[in-house]
């Protein structure tokens, strides 16, 4: 299975931690939005698109990579690292989610953790949130979600 995952990790790095662990798993390269040109992601069977949550939503080169591609689709998956508590986790993907299911893309999964935020001044108030997040559980739980991605795929 050739798999590519587009990552945005601007701060900290904690989305990249995520992405090379799902890459580690899945056998992918990780790369940025401007390292790839949108005519080749037919080349590969799942892809991966994530970054840190800004203002309740991926950073914005995500969408407009999406909005360049083909509507073509294929598989894709979406992922993120945030600052803010967990109960607004659900409604971060939903924006990015819809640009790809227009493009064609089915979205097979999606995952989530957090990670350390100083960006909002409030934050830097406290030296930050999520202080050593995403944590050694949180890169496991990113393989495992690798590896269900594998299997779902092998089910398809």
């Amino acid at each position: 299975m050739k798999t590519l995952i587009v990552c945005v990790s601007k701060q900290y790095g904690n989305t990249k931690k995520i992405a090379q662990a799902m890459a580690s798993a899945l056998d992918a390269q990780v790369i940025e939005p401007n390292q790839v040109d949108a005519t080749t992601f037919s080349e590969f069977d799942l892809v991966g698109f994530g970054s840190g949550i800004y203002f309740g939503k991926h950073d914005p080169s995500l969408y407009e990579l999406v909005s360049q591609l083909p509507k073509n689709g294929g598989k894709a998956f979406v992922f993120s690292t945030h600052g803010r508590n967990s109960l607004f986790e659900k409604t971060y993907h939903k924006p990015l989610k819809e640009k790809l299911n227009e493009k064609g893309f089915e979205v097979i999964g999606e995952f989530s953790c957090r990670g350390f935020s100083d960006y909002h001044r409030i934050f830097k108030l406290f030296s930050g949130v999520n202080k050593g997040h995403p944590n050694s559980k949180e890169l496991e739980n990113a393989k495992i979600f690798a590896i269900y991605l594998i299997k779902k795929m092998q089910d398809i």
